[in-house]
């Protein structure tokens, strides 16, 4: 789409267009916070931008059949997306269908002139229509809205609760803090809260699920490090890594440095944090700073040793492991359509080698907690059963409500997948 010039008002019209383009540029293979990326729109045209182009790639399988029973023959891609981000804002706003049809032909006036009757017939024919519309596409794709491969090992993986993991990954994802107990207590932040005028629950030992979702810089304390906002999920980490005071810890996946900060607010340790993506890790010292900590930061490779390694064992590390990030797409709608079958094996063997490299460090004793954000089990329960089979000093430890070491995802939190490991 060629480029255009935002206004700081937002308009339904310029926010239509723009989640297009969004859409449009994650189908042809870009990340979608990338293809937001828009400094010269105000804040409220970048909200308005962002819940069109999620929401549309939420329910991306559904609107897409949608649209194949509208056209009578296929359009140009960006001109396809542009209808797919109209369609969703039908279905989600049909009280303002009108407006909706009006805006959508001038967003799309504005990217093809000549399709204005396209659009204009395509849109209202669904407002004549949506029921029998909506019948008709009954596909698994249609319904769940995930790639076909996807909702099969799914169901293959988790054949109770399938349907329930497919659900929770495209519902709006929920505003989780985790409250630094080095400064106050969970209990402490929450009447901060309500002084505020805001709610949460506590779900965890230092997370507090709020009431609705706010902009960071509405959060009582969190410039002062009083709090982060980080997943319940993945809040496990560092509880399970089990650091004590004065252990030597490795965070070998550390960027943007939210485990690595919840480290230090549970144990005042001698703490490395390693990432390989130069442009992430000064969002490591950034977070440390904003919380009072500081660690070694160093960019290299962790399954590299010979670049960072002085030597020197830890007793506990951490690897997030790079993996599909199966388990947070509500929070990253675009992963569903960008991952490839392929990337499932791929992702397991990089997850070996890190593994194998990362426990040559680990002291006699200490021990490794393996995490991913995923729920496939290639990546999670068999990576660590082959790593295991090739390692006799390894040993497995149980972990407390966590059958098998997965966490699937629902309304209140991410799926995620922990093992710990002990070097015997």
């Amino acid at each position: 789409m060629p480029p255009i010039a935002l206004s700081r008002s937002a308009n339904l019209e310029l926010a239509l267009y723009a989640a297009g383009d969004a859409v449009a540029q994650v189908r042809a293979g870009r990340n979608l916070s990338d293809a937001l990326a828009r400094p010269e729109a105000g804040a409220s045209l970048r909200s308005a931008v962002q819940d069109l182009a999620y929401g549309t790639l939420r329910n991306l399988g559904l609107l897409d059949a949608l649209l194949s029973e509208l056209l009578r023959k296929p359009v140009k891609p960006a001109l396809h997306a542009l209808l797919l981000t109209a369609l969703y804002q039908l279905r989600a706003r049909p009280r303002t269908s009108h407006t909706t049809v009006d805006q959508a032909v001038r967003a799309v006036a504005r990217l093809e002139p000549a399709a204005k009757g396209l659009a204009n017939a395509v849109l209202r024919n669904y407002l004549r229509e949506a029921d029998a519309l909506v019948a008709r596409c009954d596909s698994d794709i249609a319904h769940y809205s995930y790639p076909q491969w996807w909702i099969d090992r799914v169901r293959a993986a988790w054949p109770q609760h399938w349907e329930s993991v497919l659900n929770a990954g495209n519902l709006r994802p929920p505003m989780t803090l985790r409250v630094n107990r080095r400064r106050l207590t969970a209990e402490q932040y929450l009447a901060k809260l309500g002084e505020s005028g805001l709610a949460g629950e506590l779900i965890g030992p230092q997370a507090i699920l709020l009431e609705r979702p706010l902009p960071i810089e509405s959060l009582p304390g969190f410039g002062a490090g009083e709090v982060s906002v980080q997943d319940a999920g993945a809040q496990l980490a560092a509880q399970l890594l089990d650091v004590r005071p004065g252990m030597r810890v490795l965070d070998a996946c550390a960027a943007p440095g939210g485990k690595a900060g919840h480290v230090l607010e549970l144990a005042d340790c001698a703490l490395t944090a390693l990432d390989s993506d130069p442009a992430r890790v000064p969002r490591i010292n950034d977070n440390l700073a904003r919380l009072g900590f500081s660690a070694r930061v160093v960019c290299a490779d962790c399954s590299v040793p010979a670049m960072w390694w002085d030597g020197a064992p830890f007793q506990r590390i951490l690897l997030d492991a790079p993996c599909t990030a199966s388990g947070v797409v509500k929070r990253h709608p675009d992963i569903k359509w960008l991952r490839r079958e392929s990337d499932i094996a791929r992702l397991a063997a990089t997850q070996g080698r890190m593994l194998d490299a990362l426990w040559q460090q680990l002291a006699a004793g200490g021990k490794l907690l393996y995490a991913t954000c995923s729920v496939f089990p290639q990546e999670n329960a068999q990576t660590i059963e082959s790593f295991l089979a090739r390692n006799d000093r390894a040993r497995r430890l149980p972990l407390a409500g966590l059958e098998g070491g997965q966490l699937l995802p629902d309304a209140r939190h991410d799926g995620f997948f922990y093992a710990l490991l002990e070097r015997q």
